[in-house]
């Protein structure tokens, strides 16, 4: 009687062991088959920015649209700096040759670049002060390019604080977008009682999307603003050059008269 009751209890506790194994492998099969169920299958950008919250959406947009800007005044500006450099280089060759300051104030009346305005701004102080070429004179001539070359400085500037805006702003705004994401993950997770990818992945990428998307906008808008202030100090260094040109051919001019009279004694 023995053996038939332990080969029962043997199999009972067979049977409670198999039950128990069972029981505590097919709730994890099935938490795994609902996750993968629920889990985003589209985690591509343009899929993390359909899925992504109003808010984050707003900041993903708003850096999108300030890396196009960035893109834009760099092609805008390097297309403009180079024409104005070339133009203010030829100028700069003219008036090291030998050529005076009527002959250059009427080949440039026509013209509006920056060293026709230098040489016509120059002509007319001249013209206003009756043809004297004294101390006084080449004072003004002196204040006038300086305002003149300071002008055209500015305009050549023009777009360069954009970038640094942008630079600076872009990665708090990619920050901010950030944190939102984060947040909507915790309340994610908060409201569905559970720590499983499915409620976290989403919040999560559109936190790392947005923050990418930040870095994107700021670092070619700073590289692009140290190039552009490079070509802006060059342009200006011509216009420095063309202003000391004309200075020259003034104090040439002032000494011709009197060598002159030298001569003519």
């Amino acid at each position: 009687m023995r053996k038939p009751q332990g080969a029962a209890a043997e199999r009972a506790g067979a049977a409670i062991a198999a039950a128990t194994f069972i029981a505590a492998s097919l709730p994890g099969d099935a938490w795994a088959v609902a996750d993968l169920a629920t889990l985003p299958r589209d985690l591509s950008p343009w899929g993390m920015f359909l899925g992504a919250d109003a808010v984050v959406r707003t900041v993903m947009v708003g850096l999108a649209l300030a890396s196009l800007a960035a893109w834009t005044v760099w092609l805008a500006k390097s297309i403009e700096l180079r024409r104005s450099s070339a133009v203010a280089q030829r100028g700069l060759e003219r008036l090291e040759s030998d050529v005076t300051l009527q002959q250059a104030a009427a080949e440039t009346a026509d013209q509006h670049d920056a060293v026709a305005q230098m040489i016509q701004t120059v002509d007319r102080e001249a013209s206003l002060s009756g043809g004297a070429h004294d101390d006084g004179f080449r004072e003004r001539v002196a204040l006038r390019l300086e305002r003149v070359e300071a002008a055209e400085a500015r305009r050549a500037a023009i777009g360069t604080g954009l970038l640094a805006s942008i630079g600076a702003v872009a990665p708090f705004v990619g920050l901010f977008g950030t944190v939102w994401g984060i947040m909507n993950a915790f309340i994610g997770i908060s409201k569905a009682n559970t720590t499983n990818l499915a409620v976290v992945a989403p919040g999560i990428a559109e936190a790392l999307l947005a923050t990418a998307l930040g870095l994107v906008a700021a670092i070619p808008a700073v590289v692009i603003y140290n190039h552009l202030t490079r070509r802006v100090t060059a342009y200006r260094a011509l216009l420095g050059d063309a202003s000391t040109q004309l200075l020259l051919m003034i104090s040439r001019e002032a000494t011709r008269p009197a060598q002159r009279a030298r001569m003519v004694r």
